[in-house]
């Protein structure tokens, strides 16, 4: 058993021990904006009525609402769960590949072992860390990292490579006028690792919220989200300015939202690597 599968399985069994109440109090969750995320919350303040409110925000703004306990529960990215140890994952619903991501990209002005700066975009602290990770891994030095913000317009950012994140990483095409290549970190995790790369998952701050009652609330969501991937790319597509065919591709055939042992053992190795680089503290 992995260092991550323990620490899982004895939060789960903990919390299921030692529930509290919450009363007529609402539930505030917040998720990703992202298109990865439909399956995960695709009908879901419906089914939670008045229990719950849901909130949509990038990742690292739900990492730091969930700190500040503004809201209960969230879609938060790896590193944030990495660096809180009151944290704990509620469900076995998650936001992973195995191979290509399609949705994360570093795109590159050079070759890449000859990077001298990195721009990281700032929606994902995850993925940041992720490229830090394969850098040192595969050249044994980190480039200076500045920050892209979110608004900013990755061509412009004077940057021997660029970090880009969820939905304007899946138009690749339209950077390749100011880019000579560029790397799906999904793809380049599996090929150092062989693992899966778990990007997000549900997590709780306090212990009231990692109970049964949400694990089943939030899988049962993600079940009924799988089963309507096809209705989601419809109505989706436009929004993301991709056809009904490449949503449904892209949700079938790249993310998997499922935190099984595989993916387990692959969230224990990224800690591992990151803990090394000190890029976390514990």
């Amino acid at each position: 058993m992995t260092t991550m599968q323990s620490r899982v399985e004895t939060n789960l069994k903990l919390e299921l021990g030692t529930r509290r109440q919450r009363g007529n109090q609402v539930v505030r969750i917040g998720a990703v904006s992202y298109l990865n995320s439909k399956p995960l919350i695709h009908g879901l303040a419906d089914s939670l009525g008045e229990s719950a409110l849901l909130s949509l925000a990038v990742p690292s703004q739900l990492a730091a609402d969930l700190n500040s306990q503004s809201i209960d529960i969230g879609l938060i990215p790896v590193v944030e769960y990495f660096q809180n140890p009151e944290f704990r994952i509620v469900s076995n619903a998650a936001i992973a590949c195995r191979g290509p991501v399609w949705s994360v990209r570093i795109f590159f002005r050079c070759d890449p072992s000859q990077v001298k700066t990195l721009a990281l975009d700032e929606g994902s602290r995850t993925s940041a860390a992720l490229s830090k990770v394969l850098f040192y891994e595969r050249f044994g030095f980190l480039p200076q990292t500045i920050p892209l913000p979110m608004t900013a317009d990755p061509m412009k950012v004077e940057a021997d490579a660029v970090l880009v994140i969820g939905d304007r990483a899946m138009h690749p095409e339209n950077f390749r006028p100011s880019f000579r290549s560029d790397w799906d970190l999904g793809q380049e995790w599996f090929a150092e690792t062989g693992l899966p790369f778990v990007f997000a998952m549900w997590v709780a701050r306090t212990s009231e919220f990692a109970t049964g009652d949400w694990k089943s609330k939030l899988e049962q969501t993600r079940d009924a989200g799988i089963e309507n991937i096809r209705n989601i790319a419809l109505t989706a597509a436009w929004d993301y300015r991709l056809t009904p065919d490449q949503c449904e591709d892209y949700l079938t055939n790249y993310i998997r939202f499922f935190l099984r042992a595989d993916e387990l053992a692959g969230l224990d190795e990224f800690r591992r690597r990151c803990l090394a680089m000190g890029l976390i503290s514990y």
